[in-house]
C-alpha cells in the first residue's frame, strides 16, 4: 500500500522523538522499528521494487506475473525472460513506476526476472526472482449467469458454476463481491463444491444494477485449481413481476410492480404428476422447444417437437409453456400434464393474442413463478435458480465467509 509523504515524515519524527526520550521497546517492537525505518528510507527517496511474485513460486498468474512497481524511485532495467532465453518484452509506463509485459505470459512456463530501480539521489536495489505459471490444467474456471448488460427479473440469482471442485471456499467466495445500487445486503450460498449463488435477503429492488466484481486471477480454489477471471460485470433488473399459480383454482396472476395485469386460466401438473411448490425463477425462455418424456422420468407417455413459449423453471424439466395440444375446456378447469405449467396456444405460437404468447412477451429471465396448492412439496433450492425457497438464515449458513 502507499504511503504519503506527510505519513511518512511524521513516522519518523515520531521515532526521533521516542529516542530523544529514552524510551524502551520490548521484543515484540522490532518489526514496527523495520516497518518505520523502511518508511523513513522510502521518503528519503531510496527505490523500493514490488513484485507479483516470489522466488521459487509456482502457479503464478500469466496475467499478473512479471508485473512490476517501484516506489519512491524509477525503473532503470527490466530483464524477463523463459529459462531457456527467450525474451519477454514490456514497457515501462510514462511515469517510470510501472513494467508489464507486452502480452499474457506463457501457461506452465518457468521465468527469470531482474529488475533494478534507481532513487532521486542514485540510490538502486536490484532485485531478481524465477518463477513458474500455473499450467493450463491447473485453472478453474467459473462459467456465471446472468450476462453482463442483460436486463432480468428480481429474482435473479448470481450463478456461479466452476468447472473444477472448489475446496478453499473461503478464498473463492471472497475474490467475488456483488453489490446493488439500492444498498441491499447480498450473500453467498454454496451449493456443494462446484455452485455458489449470490442473493439478498429480498427480491431485488426493481430498476437497479447490480455490481459483479469477479477478482479469481491467481486464487487457489483446490490442489491443482487456480483461477484466472478477472473483470467486472454489471446487469440491470428491470420491473418486478411475480406471478402466482394456484393449482387447485387451475389460475395464475401476474403482478407486475404491485398492480395485476390479468388473471389467466391454466392446466397444472395431473394427480400422478404433480407440480412443484415454492418459488420460482425463470432462468430460459425458447420460442419453441422440444419436450421429451424420456429426459424427466415419463418416458414413452409424450414426445412433442414443437412446444411453443417455453420458460424453464427448474432444472429437472419444469416449465410454464404454451399448450396446443390439450382441448381448450382443461384450462381454469382441470390438471392434465405431466408436472408444467400450461397455457393455451396454438401450433407454431403465432398467434399474439394468446394467453402463452401474451405471458411470454411479458417476461424476463429471472421473473418469478411462485406455485401453490398443487398437491406436491416445496423444490429444492437447487433445482433451478430457485434458493428463495431458503429462509435468509438458511442461505447465509451456506455461506464459506
Amino acid at each position: 500500500m502507499h504511503r504519503t509523504r506527510p505519513a511518512l515524515v511524521l513516522a519518523a519524527l515520531s521515532v526521533s522523538a521516542c529516542l530523544l526520550a529514552g524510551c524502551s521497546t520490548g521484543p515484540g517492537d522490532e518489526s514496527d522499528r523495520t516497518k518505520v525505518s523502511t518508511a523513513a528510507a522510502r521518503a528519503a527517496g531510496t527505490p523500493h521494487i514490488r513484485l507479483n511474485t516470489t522466488d521459487g513460486q509456482k502457479h503464478v498468474s500469466v496475467r499478473r506475473g512479471g508485473r512490476v512497481t517501484v516506489e519512491a524511485g524509477k525503473i532503470a532495467k527490466v530483464s524477463l525472460s523463459t529459462v531457456n532465453g527467450r525474451v519477454v518484452h514490456g514497457a515501462v509506463s510514462a511515469d517510470g513506476r510501472t513494467w508489464a509485459p507486452d502480452a499474457v505470459l506463457d501457461h506452465g512456463t518457468a521465468y527469470r526476472l531482474t529488475v533494478v530501480a534507481a532513487g532521486a539521489e542514485g540510490q538502486k536495489e536490484t532485485k531478481k526472482v524465477a518463477f513458474t505459471t500455473v499450467a493450463k490444467t491447473d485453472r478453474f474456471t467459473g462459467t456465471f449467469t446472468p450476462d453482463s448488460g442483460s436486463t432480468v427479473g428480481v429474482g435473479m440469482p448470481v450463478s456461479f458454476t466452476f468447472d473444477k471442485a472448489i475446496t478453499d471456499k473461503k478464498s473463492v467466495e471472497s475474490a467475488i463481491e456483488v453489490s446493488s445500487s439500492s444498498g441491499q445486503a447480498v450473500a453467498g450460498h454454496w451449493f456443494g463444491a462446484q455452485r455458489l449463488d449470490f442473493r439478498p435477503q429480498q427480491y431485488w429492488k426493481a430498476h437497479s444494477t447490480i455490481t459483479v466484481k469477479i477478482h479469481l486471477d491467481g486464487v487457489k480454489g483446490a490442489e491443482g485449481a487456480y483461477g484466472e477471471q478477472d473483470r467486472t460485470v454489471r446487469f440491470t433488473v428491470g420491473g418486478s413481476q411475480v406471478s402466482t399459480v394456484d393449482a387447485s383454482k387451475h389460475q395464475m396472476t401476474v403482478v407486475r410492480d404491485g398492480k395485476t395485469l390479468k388473471t389467466l386460466p391454466i392446466t397444472a401438473g395431473a394427480p400422478n404428476s404433480t407440480t412443484w411448490n415454492g418459488q420460482m425463477v425463470i432462468s430460459e425462455k425458447l420460442i419453441s422447444t422440444r419436450m421429451n418424456g424420456a429426459s424427466v422420468g415419463f418416458a414413452g407417455q409424450y414426445d412433442i417437437p414443437d412446444v411453443p413459449h417455453a420458460m424453464r423453471l427448474s432444472t429437472s424439466g419444469t416449465f410454464i409453456h404454451g399448450n396446443y395440444w390439450a382441448p381448450d375446456s382443461v384450462f381454469g378447469n382441470s390438471n392434465v400434464s405431466h408436472g408444467c405449467v400450461g397455457l393455451n396456444d396454438v401450433k407454431g405460437g403465432n398467434d399474439s393474442g394468446q394467453h402463452a404468447a401474451w405471458f411470454y412477451d411479458r417476461s424476463l429471465i429471472g421473473d418469478v413463478v411462485v406455485v401453490r396448492n398443487s398437491g406436491d412439496g416445496t423444490i429444492a433450492p437447487d433445482n433451478g435458480l430457485n434458493g428463495w425457497n431458503m429462509s435468509w438464515e438458511q442461505w447465509k449458513a451456506g455461506s464459506a465467509r
